[in-house]
């Protein structure tokens, strides 16, 4: 289907990058997985440019002898989308690490994809400005994977994922061809929206080189409480609750027992008493600019949460104890790595639906024999469903469940949700994609793939 590098191909990428090209097995086997499950495919070499023109040159030479390209960032994503499962090149992001300017006056800041996403943040934290989608990879992924996957995070309850901020990207084309998708400015109607097309795009049209994010004054003050309920999805209920009283939290995280103490386990910190009698938390996070504000704020959500059986909330008192508590939601997916062999689902219903979603979770679940562990940005209806091999035979777990993710995810799809909320569709989510689209509108985005990639070199076997 594809050529495969051989050692002309090779002469010309060294040629080009030098010991930026990587052909050698360690290295290739160091970048043949991400961290959706356990899947590993090697790329033939591995190509580490540090200029869009360089760029460029690479997807020039391949697109002429068509050669596969899968671009890769920090490897973090969890659905295989930076998988190079044909082999070929696989077109690294790493050294393209600059952030090339804060724009105080403007609000904005343009950097390359390379950058991590924490690190950016704080560099523009500096300034007084945020940047607030923060998924829980956010010290290690790169914002060019975020813009690959849409990436969201606790803070997008509030504030949006990163279609939101995004602005303008500079782009490589699959034949070479380097262009910029839109203008650095706030409003912007002037033809098709080919920015938006690209954000999610998962490295299957274009390879983002620069990127223009907005940015917006970083608030200075914070809350945060933890609310333990007896009944999971007694707390699933009391998220549109506290919606629909006229607040919108900055976060809004559920986590069920397990999530929770698994967390603790994987870090070691056992601050935060959770008691069997505990079915699921809430972590509830306000921020602005007014303390009284948050206050009254805070006093609002009590008043929803006294309509439903919690046990006593706990307030964070101090930056330390926010810190453990937002540390304790952010590794539990690893947490979960950990205890076992797993399978993530990354399903999204609109947010009044979750307590369905949680219930038809666990129906299915018992109909199978599968133990799942969800957590989740439940402000934004999406619940992450890990479900746990254990002591599951491999003949269930590579051939039968795949029926039972099918039947969930239709379930997802009838209650007016789709099959993934931000981890993007990549590899493994693919065989479900015509549950969330019709024939008409799969045909449509491969129609659109052409244009942008007539010889399929970009990304192939991903998306649809």
């Amino acid at each position: 289907m594809f050529h495969q590098p051989n050692s002309e191909d090779l002469q010309f990428f060294e040629s080009l990058l030098g010991n930026r090209c990587k052909s050698d097995l360690e290295t290739r086997e160091a970048y043949n997985h991400d961290h959706t499950e356990d899947l590993h495919f090697t790329p033939h070499v591995v190509l580490l440019p540090e200029t869009t023109e360089e760029v460029s040159k690479i997807l020039a030479y391949c697109h002429l002898n068509h050669i596969a390209v899968t671009p890769a960032g920090a490897r973090t994503g969890l659905s295989g989308g930076c998988l190079p499962i044909y082999g070929g090149v696989l077109l690294s992001s790493e050294k393209l690490n600059r952030i090339i300017e804060i724009d105080e006056k403007n609000a904005q800041v343009l950097t390359e994809p390379g950058v991590i996403t924490e690190e950016l943040q704080n560099a523009v934290r500096a300034k007084g400005l945020f940047y607030p989608p923060d998924p829980a990879s956010k010290g290690s992924c790169f914002i060019g994977g975020n813009i690959a996957e849409n990436s969201g995070g606790p803070k997008a309850v509030k504030y949006g994922v990163t279609k939101d901020y995004v602005l303008n990207l500079e782009v490589v084309l699959a034949d070479g061809t380097i262009m910029w998708t839109g203008a650095n400015v706030l409003k912007n109607a002037t033809g098709y929206n080919l920015t938006q097309l690209i954000v999610g795009s998962e490295g299957t049209l274009a390879f983002v080189t620069k990127i223009v994010l907005k940015l917006i004054p970083h608030p200075t003050q914070t809350m945060l409480m933890l609310a333990p309920f007896f009944d999971a999805q007694m707390a699933c209920e009391a998220v549109a609750s506290i919606f629909n009283a006229g607040i919108t939290p900055s976060g809004m995280e559920f986590m069920e027992k397990n999530a929770l103490q698994w967390s603790q386990s994987f870090t070691g910190d056992y601050s935060i008493e959770v008691k069997e009698t505990h079915a699921a938390h809430l972590l509830i996070e306000v921020d602005g600019f007014d303390a009284e504000q948050l206050m009254s704020e805070c006093e609002s959500i009590l008043n929803v949460l006294e309509r439903f059986e919690t046990d006593e909330i706990l307030f964070a008192e101090s930056e330390a104890q926010k810190n453990t508590l937002w540390s304790l939601r952010s590794k539990v997916g690893e947490a979960v790595k950990v205890q076992s062999i797993y399978k993530e689902e990354d399903t999204v219903v609109p947010r009044y639906e979750l307590p369905k979603l949680l219930k038809t979770v666990k129906e299915i679940g018992a109909k199978y024999g599968f133990e799942s562990v969800c957590y989740g940005h439940a402000g934004d209806g999406n619940l992450h469903v890990n479900i746990i091999k254990g002591t599951l035979s491999d003949e269930f777990w590579n051939e039968q469940l795949s029926v039972a993710i099918r039947e969930l995810f239709s379930a997802v799809v009838a209650m007016g949700g789709t099959i993934s909320g931000e981890h993007g569709i990549g590899l493994v989510q693919k065989p479900y994609m015509d549950l969330a689209f019709s024939p008409e509108g799969l045909n449509l985005m491969r129609g659109i793939k052409r244009i942008f990639d007539p010889k399929g070199i970009l990304n192939p076997g991903k998306v649809c």
